[in-house]
């Protein structure tokens, strides 16, 4: 016979935080920690393209195989280039990065709705620009960063991708959706 296991058995499965979160805004533990994992995947990516270029080279001129040591304000505006069309393009696409997805977060307008193109590139000039603008937010009635007063956003918890506008149904035919 088998003993009995302490505590009733297996441990239930990781769950993300439940209704208790769910479409409030994000605070800055959470924002910094997805802003963390952003640079985390820009400087990967940064790494990769360096990488990749110096393996071209290697290919196509021969030896030796050398990574590139550019200039400064190259890979300054370079980085800031790739970061802004990071964060727009997330934000405008889906409304989160991947530091989001795993924070569960998503960032909209105030009204709900995705970001147009314009406000989500000005947005991320702002947040590559001014990322102490993060600090506004334990001030912020709203839990807003200054990046989201200039452009009026928000960012809450999006755990089951529930705050996203709601899609509208087709029209239904002129007989009201009856079918003969």
């Amino acid at each position: 016979m088998t003993p009995p296991v302490r505590g009733g058995g297996a441990s239930p499965p990781f769950r993300a935080p439940g209704p208790s979160v769910q479409g409030l805004p994000a605070g800055l533990v959470s924002r910094t920690t997805a802003a963390v994992l952003d640079a985390g995947v820009l400087f990967a990516a940064a790494l990769t393209a360096h990488f990749a270029y110096a393996a071209g080279r290697y290919l196509l001129l021969g030896p030796p195989f050398a990574m590139p040591d550019p200039a400064a304000w190259l890979t300054f505006s370079t980085a800031g280039t790739l970061a802004v069309g990071y964060l727009a393009g997330s934000w405008v696409t889906g409304g989160r990065t991947a530091g989001n997805q795993v924070m569960g977060l998503r960032v909209t307008s105030r009204s709900g709705h995705r970001l147009t193109l314009a406000t989500a590139v000005v947005r991320a000039v702002l947040c590559v620009v001014f990322p102490v603008g993060l600090l506004w937010i334990p001030v912020s009635r709203r839990s807003a960063s200054v990046q989201d007063v200039v452009v009026d956003s928000a960012v809450a918890h999006d755990w089951y991708g529930r705050t996203r506008p709601p899609v509208r149904p087709r029209a239904a035919g002129r007989d009201g959706g009856a079918r003969s």
